[in-house]
C-alpha cells in the first residue's frame, strides 16, 4: 500500500509512548484500517457502549459523545460490504490497491483517473455503510431495553470528504460543500415527527440544542459558541472558517515533498458565508469565489466577477460578524515538544 513507511513510523511512535499494550491497540485502530486485517473498531466501540448502558442505572440520566473513526482515509472496508458498492468488473483486491495518498495527490506527485476516484467513492460508501450498521445495532439495543423513547440521539458528521472534488483528496484546504454539507439526523424530544428540515444549521448549534432539550438555557454559552437551539432560530445565513492549512506546507514538504510548489496555493486561511441561494468563499490571499448553490450544488461556476453586488453584500455581512467578537490570535508550536509534534505530523494534524 502507498505511504507505508509513514504509516509504520506513526505506529511505532505511538507504540513506544506510555502504555505499550494500550498504544498498540490505539495505533492499530487508527492506522491499520485494512479490510484483510479484520478491523473491528466500530464494532468494539458499539459493544462497549451497549455494555456501559446496561450497567448504568436507568434512574440516572447520562450524556454520551461517540466518535466513530471508520469513514477516513485510508478506505478499507470489509470485503462483503465493499462488493455491494463496487462495479461488477472491479474486484475487491483491485479496489484496495488504488493509491490513497492525499498528500502526494495534492502536491501533484500522484495522478488518479476518473475511474479510480469512482472506486474510492465506492470504498468510502462501504465504510459509511459499516458505521451505519453499528449505529443501527446501538439503536436496536436501546429499543430492546425500552430506552429508545427516552433517548435523544443526534448523528452528524464533523466534515465531509473530497474524493477528487475540486482537485483535492481527504478533508483539508477548502470550504466547499463537499466538506461542509454534512449529515444531521436526530431522534427524540423536539425532533419527534419533524420529518426532513432544510433550515440553515451550523455545528455550533448542536450543543445549545441539546441543552435546550433538557431545559437548560444559557445565553452566555450560546454567545460564546455562536450557536442557537435549532428550533429557536431562523438563520438567514451560516458561516464557517478554515483558520490555517493542516497539515501545514512545512509538514507536507517534510513528509512527501512538494517539487512543484503546489502547496503555495493552499497556504491561506478561508472564511465562507452562505444563505439559501448564494455562497461566498473569501481567502486571506485576496481570493473571492461566489456560487449559486441552488443551481450549482457542486460549486464549479464562480460568479464573483458577474455579481459584484452580491459579493459586496455578503462580504459586508461577513465583516460585521468578524467584528462582533474578539479574534483569537494563533500561536506557533513552541509549547509542543518535538516528539509530540512529530506524532501529530505523522497523523496529519499539523
Amino acid at each position: 500500500m502507498n505511504n507505508g513507511r509513514d504509516m509504520w513510523k506513526a505506529i511505532m511512535r505511538e507504540m513506544l509512548n506510555g502504555n505499550v499494550f494500550k498504544n498498540v491497540l490505539n495505533a492499530l485502530y487508527a492506522k491499520l484500517r485494512f479490510g484483510e486485517l479484520d478491523d473491528e473498531g466500530a464494532r468494539k466501540t458499539t459493544e462497549w457502549i451497549t455494555e456501559w448502558i446496561d450497567s448504568h442505572s436507568k434512574q440516572e440520566p447520562f450524556f454520551m459523545f461517540i466518535n466513530y473513526l471508520e469513514p477516513h482515509l485510508e478506505y478499507a472496508p470489509k470485503r462483503e460490504l465493499a462488493e455491494q458498492f463496487l462495479p461488477d468488473d472491479v474486484s475487491y483486491e483491485d479496489a484496495i490497491e488504488v493509491p490513497q495518498n492525499p498528500w502526494k495527490y495534492v502536491t501533484g506527485q500522484l495522478s488518479l483517473t476518473g475511474s479510480e476516484f469512482e472506486i474510492l467513492k465506492c470504498l468510502y460508501a462501504a465504510e459509511i455503510a459499516y458505521v451505519d450498521s453499528k449505529i443501527g445495532a446501538l439503536v436496536g439495543h436501546l429499543k430492546s431495553i425500552g430506552e429508545w423513547d427516552n433517548t435523544v440521539l443526534m448523528i452528524l458528521g464533523d466534515h465531509g470528504e473530497n474524493i477528487g472534488d475540486h482537485g483535492l483528496m481527504d478533508h483539508q484546504y477548502c470550504l466547499y460543500d463537499s466538506l461542509l454539507h454534512v449529515p444531521l439526523v436526530a431522534h427524540g424530544g423536539s425532533f419527534t415527527d419533524q420529518g426532513s428540515i432544510d433550515d440553515l444549521v451550523q455545528l455550533t448549534d448542536i450543543a445549545p440544542t441539546l441543552l435546550s432539550e433538557i431545559g437548560i438555557g444559557s445565553s452566555s454559552f450560546s454567545n460564546q459558541t455562536q450557536g442557537k437551539p435549532i428550533f429557536e432560530q431562523d438563520r438567514d445565513h451560516v458561516i464557517a472558517e478554515y483558520i490555517t492549512p493542516q497539515p501545514s506546507r512545512e509538514s507536507i514538504e517534510k513528509r512527501v515533498g512538494d517539487p512543484n510548489n503546489c502547496m503555495d496555493m493552499y497556504d491561506r486561511s478561508l472564511k465562507t458565508i452562505r444563505n439559501k441561494q448564494y455562497k461566498l468563499i473569501r481567502g486571506s490571499d485576496g481570493s473571492t469565489e461566489l456560487y449559486d448553490i441552488v443551481k450549482d450544488q457542486d460549486e464549479k461556476d464562480d460568479l464573483s466577477a458577474y455579481k459584484p453586488d452580491v459579493v459586496d453584500e455578503m462580504c459586508s455581512t461577513l465583516d460585521t460578524w468578524i467584528s462582533s467578537f474578539d479574534a483569537i490570535e494563533t500561536t506557533s508550536n513552541e509549547n509542543i515538544d518535538e516528539d509530540a509534534q512529530e506524532r501529530l505530523e505523522d497523523l496529519g494534524y499539523i
